[in-house]
């Protein structure tokens, strides 16, 4: 580092390590913008070449990309859920949609819970839950929301909530800022740009005191809608665009329409001279779906514990805090925001609820920290899938071809550059380091028994702790037709 480098970083460091947390400062405002279903290689920072995100790249460069985020599931509702409390998953048995496994019961080896419509096109009788599955957060845990009341925020939710009818905290929500009795907007190609209005309403009016904005838009879920003009541009542009990939020009413009309410919000904070002292956060809740976009060098997808079903494009704005065009390679998953948003507010944590996280705070001010930790997944399910989506095929089939799994049950941890994976079908592991290895292509289970030996004991560890359930008894009618 030159002398003249070194004089810069010690000047910035000097102006920004007493902002947003001295006694005489302004508490900082939190807006958090997440995404549904958007792929970690569905935006420029992360390469891509045919969608477009100017704004959301914009943020990036302003900003930390965090290379290593994490959902703390594989789909929408366990992630969230894992946001909120701070909790893994087997704290608070969100594990999916719908609580229990999706697919032909007929094929899944061991006994799980199973949403009752696929026992009936399976021709199954069913069978009660054999651990517990929730599609609703218990209001005895305590949300982000609620942690950062105590310290003066005022929050609003706008958009996707996916927890139940409770509020968990939130001074104002809404689902898809229309009055008009919906539960769910994700046909409706206006919710992201009012859902955005609504947030920046709620900004404009509480601009002169600390708040908490969560912005989870419904796009890009599908079914796939997207305004025609918008449409016909990516058509347009697909047809120039020298490539063999199926790229969905829909999809493209949905992408467009998060990127722009990105843009409005960036905006609304700089009208507002609030950006300086602003946490604003870009992520997904999950990995892309493979059968619409195209998750490499990522493997798999949205349902699977694989990187492409868990890898999140998450970059984070803090003027006062951080610096500009810089990137962190730490893991960070779901579960760090509340203590981390707990930090940044001087909030305390909740003593009725375990809180899995931990604050990334360090990080964003440029400091080592996390590195030594673990981080986990646990997902004791089956999860269909057809085409790309099929990451295990059925007995006999093959992969990508005809009906298959986007998981069977299993666990993960990740610990430095190291993840592995039990699968509880037949109690296989498989070993990847991700450092050298970010497709998970080679599996080195075998080449390195003491590592995944390691990891193995303190993913069981984990299991014990948290009282992760098991799936062990086998299926009555596996193998049926």
């Amino acid at each position: 580092m030159t002398r003249a480098s070194w004089i810069s970083t010690l000047v910035f460091l000097a102006a920004v390590t007493p902002a947003a947390f001295g006694a005489d400062s302004a508490k900082p405002n939190i807006v958090f913008i997440l995404a549904d279903d958007l792929g970690w290689s569905d935006v420029g920072f992360n390469g891509a070449d045919f969608y477009e995100t100017p704004n959301i790249d914009r943020l990036a460069r302003q900003g930390m990309i965090f290379t290593n985020a994490y959902s703390g599931g594989p789909n929408c509702s366990p992630t969230r859920a894992c946001l909120m409390t701070g909790a893994y998953t087997p704290r608070h048995h969100i594990w999916t949609p719908g609580g229990g496994a999706k697919g032909d019961v007929r094929r899944m080896k061991l006994k799980v819970p199973v949403q009752a419509p696929f026992f009936k096109r399976s021709g199954v009788e069913p069978w009660p839950p054999n651990f517990e599955t929730t599609n609703e957060l218990d209001p005895a845990f305590v949300s982000i929301a609620e942690v950062l009341q105590t310290a003066g925020y005022v929050s609003g939710r706008f958009g996707k909530w996916h927890l139940g009818p409770d509020t968990q905290g939130f001074d104002y929500s809404t689902l898809g800022a229309a009055d008009d009795g919906k539960k769910r907007y994700y046909d409706d190609p206006d919710a992201t740009e009012r859902l955005t209005t609504a947030a920046l309403e709620f900004i404009e009016k509480h601009r002169h005191d600390p708040f908490f904005v969560y912005l989870p838009y419904w796009d890009v879920h599908t079914p796939l809608v997207a305004h025609p003009e918008a449409v016909a541009k990516y058509k347009a542009k697909l047809e120039r665009f020298k490539t063999d990939r199926e790229y969905n020009p829909v999809y493209a413009a949905m992408i467009e329409a998060v990127d722009t309410g990105v843009g409005r919000v960036m905006a609304k904070l700089a009208e507002l001279g609030l950006e300086e002292n602003t946490l604003l956060i870009f992520s997904s809740d999950n990995g892309g779906v493979s059968s619409i976009t195209y998750n490499d060098p990522l493997r798999a997808g949205k349902g699977s514990l694989f990187e492409g079903g868990i890898r999140v494009a998450t970059c984070m704005r803090w003027p006062a805090v951080i610096q500009p065009g810089t990137r962190c390679d730490t893991p960070v998953t779901s579960v760090d925001f509340l203590p981390t948003f707990a930090e940044i507010a001087g909030a305390e944590l909740p003593k009725s609820q375990p809180v899995d996280g931990e604050s990334f705070l360090p990080l964003l001010r440029g400091q080592r920290a996390l590195e030594d930790r673990a981080i986990f997944w646990h997902y004791p399910l089956y999860l269909s899938g057809r085409n790309r989506t099929n990451f295990i095929p059925f007995p006999g089939g093959t992969p990508g071809k005809g009906p298959g799994w986007r998981t069977t049950p299993v666990s993960a941890i990740r610990k430095g550059d190291w993840k592995l994976l039990e699968f509880f079908e037949d109690g296989h592991i498989e070993l990847y380091n991700l450092r050298e290895d970010i497709g998970e292509k080679h599996d080195l289970a075998q080449k390195m028994p003491a590592k995944a030996r390691e990891l193995l004991e303190k993913l069981h560890a984990w299991q014990r702790a948290v009282g992760a359930p098991i799936p062990k008894e086998p299926n009555p009618v596996y193998g049926g037709s």
